[in-house]
């Protein structure tokens, strides 16, 4: 009511003075008005917006704070941080024997995604997951995230590490480009290699298909641009807890939450697909592996479950095999496998091909 009467008590001076301001009416002026009542009302309630906005954001940011201690608990470290030089990555290494296994994973997707398959290759010999820079445990690395740019990193963690090659590697998806170019760098420290549904550098994909990727590609971006914001004030830690919090939801499914949330992974990974094309580029010179013993996993159902249309969706799943198949002439001793009942997600709907496919190429590798 005061602020209403001090509006009509403005308008009645306006009106006053429009008519000239003679001692008369202005003595008929309210105190406080003639010096701008209606802006500091105006100011007070801005100052209010700003405190509660303050108030908010504070109790956000006590939120994000409190829920990184607890999640952290929650979640521990698995394996050990090694520095790479400025920044650490984190490493995984369980099992003995040799040649080392090393795995790596696919685009946006960390080492904990080996989870169904380390286990399995540990209890015939050594075998090492990692984190990219700015996955799961990881620090975050120098941008941008090129293929190239992995490969080192990996090779100095693992020189670091104190694991000695030569190693098998097994890459799944975009794994596959990292360990490709890995053979090409560093030859002589690779025995045998597993691709696992990687894709092909030369596929052709139809219009429908690269307009997801782009898609894709301006999300991550997006993401990117406000994940330092939204991260720090707590917003997108507790739109995620329906995820992280969720008791119906594995272990692994809350972690992974836990983890994508974090700007440093949602920053890697939108570098990673921003360079994707860079990295086929790099794929075209590695060349072949010569006679190394090499198994090509197909996913049977591989892309079926992509948003395109009936016809679109068949011609790229046939042309995705097809150059599947043609990956295993990357080696005299290559070979291709049909994963039955799986998708492009190999690791999680079908860890035991990728165990047999490791074992088969490590054994290999011994007796050549």
């Amino acid at each position: 009511m005061e602020m209403e009467a001090n509006l009509q008590a403005g308008q009645a001076s306006s009106l006053q003075l429009v008519g000239g301001n003679t001692p008369e009416n202005s003595a008929s002026i309210p105190a406080g008005v003639e010096g701008g009542g209606v802006f500091h009302w105006l100011r007070k309630i801005a100052f209010t917006i700003a405190a509660f906005t303050l108030l908010l954001l504070l109790a956000g940011v006590s939120y994000h704070f409190i829920k990184a201690s607890s999640d952290a608990r929650r979640f521990p470290q698995e394996g050990k941080s090694v520095a790479v030089g400025s920044y650490s990555l984190n490493i995984n290494c369980t099992g003995q024997g040799s040649p080392t296994v090393v795995l790596e994973a696919g685009l946006g997707v960390p080492a904990i995604s080996w989870r169904g398959v380390q286990p399995g290759i540990a209890k015939f010999t050594r075998v090492c997951s990692y984190d990219r820079a700015g996955y799961d445990w990881s620090d975050p690395g120098p941008m941008p995230r090129t293929s190239t740019q992995s490969v080192k990193e990996l090779h100095t963690l693992l020189q670091n590490a104190g694991e000695k090659p030569p190693y098998v590697l097994v890459g799944h998806s975009f794994g596959g480009t990292n360990i490709r170019i890995y053979n090409h760098l560093y030859p002589d420290q690779v025995a045998g290699m597993v691709l696992a549904d990687t894709g092909h550098e030369d596929l052709k994909s139809p219009a429908s298909f690269q307009k997801l990727i782009d898609g894709e590609l301006r999300q991550r971006q997006h993401d990117r641009r406000w994940a330092q914001l939204l991260y720090l004030s707590g917003i997108s830690r507790f739109e995620a807890g329906d995820e992280i919090d969720n008791p119906a939801l594995s272990y692994d499914q809350q972690e992974w939450w836990y983890f994508v949330i974090q700007p440093k992974f949602t920053a890697a990974a939108a570098s990673e697909l921003e360079n994707v094309k860079e990295g086929k580029e790099e794929l075209r010179a590695a060349g072949a592996l010569g006679d190394k013993p090499l198994i090509v996993l197909i996913a049977e159902n591989s892309l079926l479950d992509l948003p395109l249309n009936p016809i679109d969706k068949a011609n790229l799943h046939n042309s995705w095999v097809d150059f599947e198949k043609r990956l295993a002439s990357l080696s005299t001793r290559g070979k291709w496998v049909m994963v039955p009942d799986s998708g492009h997600m190999i690791p999680f709907e079908n860890p035991e091909a990728v165990v047999s496919a490791a074992q088969q190429v490590w054994a290999d590798t011994r007796l050549h």
